[in-house]
């Protein structure tokens, strides 16, 4: 838990101290998106309206772990997210849950530099200094926290490769292993022991937003992007350019202007699969075999070169 951010046993409680004692909550709008949480605009008696994240109250860590990415986004100062209000559980009248307040994101039509800008500000954000975002070493996070409903683990490396293996491709594997066999769980293997052949260091450790996707990112009320629903942690930056890519991807524009920033390595092309073999697996096992080939296929693509 990030002490900065208020926290509140219940959303009566919340409304008060951050709004006075006159304040409280007049109506609220589901709010459409997203397939953990459940979304609510809230309208106060004063006017004021107010974002609102709620899931169960013993699920209370995902929005713990919210806050500290978001947080540590806004610490760069390189790319705008929503301000964090506070966390909270509340007991209800039925059932409890936990909640996180943030500000509204009003939104507003792209910039006609939206794309450049985008891309310009986040390769800021990978350039940024990471030493107070990780303890015990380069790569990590100072806290694990989730990508989308998965446990994500953060443990310090001094190496890229080393984290990207233990802390990421080797637990998804693990909890994947009902779906193969003891072919592909040698191909698995084969992977996993030459990875360092596959992978490079980076020039510098960069804090990554972690699930960067399309429906991760916003168009705010400047006309510039606003991240939001950040899986962070340090790593190479070209994890968060592959992840672009594996839903639909951004604008060309974005593409030629990151690129330009000089933070793609040479060969980030035959990375950038690997990278998403994460991705790919944590859907595998959220979801179910609808991922099983995809996964298959990268595997069996790099475990032979």
């Amino acid at each position: 838990m990030n002490t900065s951010i208020p926290h509140f046993t219940s959303l009566a409680q919340a409304l008060v101290e951050l709004f006075g004692k006159s304040a409280a909550l007049d109506h609220t709008d589901r709010v459409s998106g997203g397939d953990i949480n459940r979304s609510y605009a809230l309208t106060l008696t004063n006017g004021a309206k107010v974002f609102m994240k709620a899931n169960a109250k013993e699920h209370v860590d995902f929005f713990f772990a919210e806050s500290a990415g978001l947080q540590a986004i806004a610490q760069t100062g390189t790319l705008k997210t929503p301000h964090i209000l506070c966390t909270g559980t509340d007991d209800g009248e039925q059932v409890g849950y936990s909640f996180l307040l943030m500000d509204v994101i009003e939104s507003a039509p792209k910039k006609a530099d939206y794309w450049e800008a985008f891309a310009h500000n986040l390769s800021l954000m990978h350039k940024a200094d990471t030493t107070q975002f990780v303890s015990g070493g380069k790569f990590g996070f100072n806290a694990n926290n989730f990508i989308g409903a998965g446990n994500q683990y953060n443990n310090a490396h001094a190496s890229w490769i080393s984290f990207f293996r233990d802390c990421r491709l080797v637990p998804q594997f693990k909890k994947a292993d009902h779906y193969f066999d003891a072919a592909f769980k040698k191909k698995c293997d084969k992977l996993l022991s030459h990875l360092d052949a596959l992978l490079v260091e980076p020039g510098k450790p960069s804090l990554l937003h972690g699930d960067l996707w399309s429906g991760n990112v916003m168009c705010g009320s400047d006309g510039n992007a606003w991240l939001i629903d950040p899986a962070c942690y340090v790593g190479h930056a070209e994890a968060d350019i592959a992840m672009t890519q594996l839903f639909g991807g951004f604008s060309q524009a974005f593409y030629e202007t990151y690129k330009a920033e000089g933070l793609l390595m040479e060969g980030y092309e035959q990375r950038r699969d690997l990278y998403n073999l994460y991705h790919l697996l944590n859907h595998l096992n959220l979801f179910g075999s609808t991922y099983l080939e995809p996964v298959r296929d990268i595997v069996a693509e790099y475990a032979d070169r």
